[in-house]
């Protein structure tokens, strides 16, 4: 049965449901986009999952994918929207309480990403290909309810930050490690499961962090110290402890600041209020207050940045998955609704505009999914691979900048193939819409990214040889792709010299990179399109410009038959 013939049951009070005429849809109107697998309607996906090495968690993903695709999965990504966060300071006898209180859906969507190991995999005994089969497990959790991954990613990412403190993380790996969620605020030895958050961010300074007033004093001649000032903005405060920046006596240091003490009681993490946030409205987060919070250093004092950048690392990354998961939702909402919208006597997908608009956006959301995927085969290899050890070091920063600035404007397209029916809330699309600038500013904006790649072109003449060698793969599949590689290869050696540039470098590498993977893996069709419309020039300045001679028809036709995919 396909996605378009399955009949969906009304439930009470869900935006998923039909309406209550006599289960009858309204005339032309669109079913809700459900009961389908999200894992096996993408098939550019699937295919990169096996050709990068995680054949071997295809099950696991085909698993999740088909959850994600059922009403009450999309109903828990609604429901925890709709119920934000509560916050409580104190109790009724006048106590710090320093709570956040959750809607049981919210707790669904966490249970469901620790039991598929999305805050670990890759960090459980080595296995090929592990960042790829995350990243595509992250990547279709994100399309149904992206705000709960902000916990699920740091929890991932710390862990590289806390392996810098070998005993420290034998404490706190079996308990992180584990695939039980444990909400429950109770000291760590309690529990079963824990999960880790980070705290830079100040009122002063920004992603400045160097600039923090937050400082710490040691607790004699060990490695604990108390923790006094603010974070200006704390994601997840219920997790169980953070990774922090602070001023030591030796400079800005990284610490571990548990929410208890190691003697078993509450620490002085005091949550001041919770962010009103435009989007990301699922997930709590807050300004803190420490007031001698205990906390144990990690890594050596005064060296706090270097000793959290390799966090910062794999959270760029994990911005990089959702916004080619936000891509894939917003394209497959909008192919999905001109199927079955007609307009001016046809079906929405026959209008020749909008066959235009939509293969434009398809077009972008594989060159996203590409990329991504290219990402985490390097996040993969580069302990074993020097060569790409270097390319992930400037590609992180690349395709961070680049997917999270197409995000928004790509989702902001599809919402408009929906008309009014995409700006209610009974649709998804305005908490895609909503969510999508959000990964641009997490973990370093636009600029900051694309000085990132700057100093990484200027300080590691590896990165450079990286790229060139990536750009060498798809050498000779076509010469409008050779020269725009030999061009841009040729400004990276006086690539530091030019910051005011910066921007119009990083766009120029994220697009060689992005067309050498389609003429190495995506259809003739799809990859054509790309390099005439994407380095070639011809193209406008919004979606729904590709020229004439593109094979519109080649691309929807694969979009469409995939997304219809028996479940």
């Amino acid at each position: 049965m396909t996605a378009s013939s399955r009949q969906i049951s009304p439930q009470p009070r869900s935006p998923l449901s039909e309406p209550a005429n006599g289960n009858q849809l309204a005339p032309n109107q669109v079913p809700p986009l459900t009961g389908y697998n999200l894992f096996l309607s993408d098939r550019t996906l699937a295919q990169a999952v096996e050709r990068e090495g995680a054949g071997w968690a295809r099950e696991q993903i085909t698993e999740l994918g088909r959850l994600l695709g059922t009403e009450e999965a999309q109903r828990w990504g609604f429901e925890a929207n709709e119920n934000k966060p509560v916050l409580h300071t104190h109790d009724r006898f006048g106590n710090r309480r320093d709570e956040v209180v959750f809607h049981p859906s919210w707790h669904n969507l966490m249970r469901t990403s620790v039991a598929n190991r999305l805050h670990c995999l890759p960090w459980e005994a080595a296995r090929p290909g592990a960042h790829v089969a995350r990243a595509a497990l992250m990547m279709l959790t994100a399309q149904n309810e992206a705000g709960h991954t902000c916990p699920i990613s740091m929890t991932f990412s710390a862990m590289a930050s806390l392996r810098e403190e070998p005993e420290l993380a034998a404490e706190w790996e079996p308990r992180i490690m584990s695939s039980t969620y444990d909400p429950r605020f109770v000291p760590p030895k309690e529990k079963s499961g824990m999960l880790l958050g980070m705290g830079m961010t100040e009122k002063q300074g920004g992603s400045d962090v160097r600039a923090n007033t937050t400082r710490a004093e040691r607790i004699g001649s060990s490695r604990e110290y108390l923790i006094t000032g603010h974070k200006w903005f704390v994601s997840a405060p219920m997790c169980d402890a953070f990774l922090i920046l602070a001023q030591a006596p030796q400079g800005l240091s990284c610490f571990l600041l548990p929410r208890w003490t190691s003697g078993g009681k509450r620490n002085a993490f005091h949550i001041q209020r919770l962010k009103d946030k435009m989007g990301n409205r699922a997930n709590a987060s807050s300004e803190v207050e420490f007031e001698q919070a205990w906390a144990h250093v990690v890594g050596e004092e005064g060296r706090g940045v270097q000793t959290i950048i390799e966090m910062v690392n794999h959270t760029r990354l994990d911005c990089a998955i959702a916004g080619a998961g936000l891509m894939r939702q917003a394209l497959a909402q909008a192919v999905h609704h001109a199927r079955h919208r007609e307009a001016f006597g046809k079906l929405l997908i026959d209008q020749p505009l909008m066959r235009n608009v939509l293969a434009d956006l398809a077009i972008e959301s594989e060159a996203a999914t590409l990329l991504m995927v290219r990402l985490a085969r390097a996040f993969d290899h580069r302990e074993s691979d020097e060569r790409e050890r270097a390319f992930c070091r400037v590609a992180t920063a690349i395709a961070k900048y680049w997917l999270c600035k197409r995000t928004p404007v790509h989702v902001g397209e599809a919402l408009e193939c929906l008309g009014g029916n995409g700006y209610v809330e009974e649709s998804i699309m305005p908490r895609l819409y909503r969510e999508a600038p959000l990964y641009s500013i997490w973990e370093g904006s636009g600029n900051v990214m694309c000085l990132d790649v700057l100093r990484a072109l200027t300080k590691d003449p590896a990165t450079v040889e990286a790229l060139l060698a990536e750009f060498q793969t798809a050498a000779g599949a076509d010469q409008r792709l050779d020269a725009y590689a030999k061009n841009i290869g040729g400004r990276l050696a006086t690539a530091a010299g030019d910051k005011y540039a910066a921007r119009d470098m990083t766009e120029k590498l994220a697009l060689v990179l992005q067309a050498s993977l389609m003429v190495r893996y995506s259809s003739p069709a799809m990859a054509e399109a790309f390099i005439t419309s994407r380095l070639a020039g011809q193209h406008g300045h919004a979606f729904g410009t590709l020229p004439e001679a593109a094979d519109v028809k080649g691309i929807l036709d694969t979009m469409v038959e995939s997304l219809t995919m028996p479940t």
